[in-house]
């Protein structure tokens, strides 16, 4: 199915709207779990116990979520074999029963992810597919997932197909949404994908537009959910590195929001190397920021920063960490 930039664009906002009722109209953010990398097909038990094709000698039926798979069966005095050819998934059990529950459960992570991305979509029906098959309106709006690896996914396949020239529209959306829940892993592809900006801001306006679009995520940010903000700095000062990019990481530096001070702290380190021009700019900065940031884990930082910047090291002291989030890593 071909589409356009405006059929992108009008899937995303269906999916902010929904996302929105679903939550019941609270908009606040809710923390991401980490990516877990979803492999499949699993490891086949058969294969470690030599199990060879002559063996498969019977036929059968399982009934997982409704959906009925045909099924091998190999009985042998090294146990019971299960497989389901159509989803490649086996097991083993001592007996016929113990094989058909654990060849069930191992269905269980495949339907999980279906199920994540039926939801994930608004869809009534269960999805089969592979990722790569959906319309890129639909990438787009699996990228607010909240199993984190079906959004990596997606994200991958829209980096495949940036040629086409449609997201840019709706990435800058996602990095200017307030309002969806699941916006900051959302948020955290997008930045990954400005890493290569060119393939999607392919004009000077649009880069600029990405720039104000960082700078406005980044200046009064609340969390650093999936690691979105300081994303949003790496982005700007290591990716972007261009004029705008530093006028709005230095303006940052003085921004309401801590996470984002520290964010830009940090970030100008590496926009110096890029844009070595700009170090003087960067360096006043960071010497009001020793005295006038609220927060005296900023202003070490900062002091560090300078010195580091100032001598021409080629690295530097890793940024703090907020009382608020070691209690929460401890939690």
């Amino acid at each position: 199915m071909n589409q356009t930039k405006e059929d992108v664009l009008a899937s995303l906002n269906a999916t902010i709207e929904r996302g929105v009722q679903e939550a019941g109209g609270d908009t606040t953010p809710i923390k991401p779990d980490h990516r877990h990398v979803f492999h499949w097909p699993p490891h086949a038990v058969s294969h470690d116990y030599h199990i060879t094709n002559d063996l498969w000698s019977e036929t059968s039926e399982i009934t997982v979520h409704g959906d009925t798979w045909p099924i091998q069966i190999a009985t042998t005095d090294r146990g019971v074999f299960g497989r389901v050819e159509g989803l490649w998934n086996e097991s083993r059990g001592e007996t016929r029963e113990e094989m058909l529950a654990e060849l069930v459960s191992g269905c269980e992570p495949w339907y999980a992810r279906r199920f994540a991305i039926q939801k994930a979509l608004g869809r009534d029906e269960i999805y089969r597919g592979r990722t790569a098959d959906l319309p890129s309106g639909d990438l787009v709006s699996l990228l607010y997932c909240p199993d984190r690896d079906v959004a990596h996914t997606a994200m991958i396949e829209i980096e495949k197909r940036a040629s086409l020239g449609i997201y840019t529209e709706a990435l800058l959306k996602i990095l200017e949404d307030e309002r969806h829940p699941h916006r900051r892993s959302a948020q955290w592809c997008v930045l990954d994908m400005f890493e290569d900006i060119a393939a999607f801001c392919r004009t000077p306006d649009e880069v600029k537009r990405a720039v104000t679009a960082i700078k406005n995520l980044l200046w009064d940010a609340n969390d650093d959910y999936a690691r979105t903000m300081y994303k949003g700095g790496v982005v700007l000062g290591g990716h972007i590195s261009n004029n705008d990019a530093a006028d709005a990481l230095i303006e940052l530096i003085g921004a309401p929001s801590k996470i984002g001070r520290r964010s830009a702290i940090h970030a100008v380190f590496h926009l110096v190397e890029w844009l070595p021009d700009r170090q003087a700019d960067v360096l006043a900065k960071l010497e009001w920021a020793t005295t006038q940031d609220a927060e005296p884990l900023l202003r070490a930082f900062a002091e560090s920063q300078a010195r580091d910047i100032a001598s021409g090291a080629t690295d530097h002291v890793i940024e703090p960490t907020f009382d608020e989030e070691k209690s929460a890593i401890r939690a």
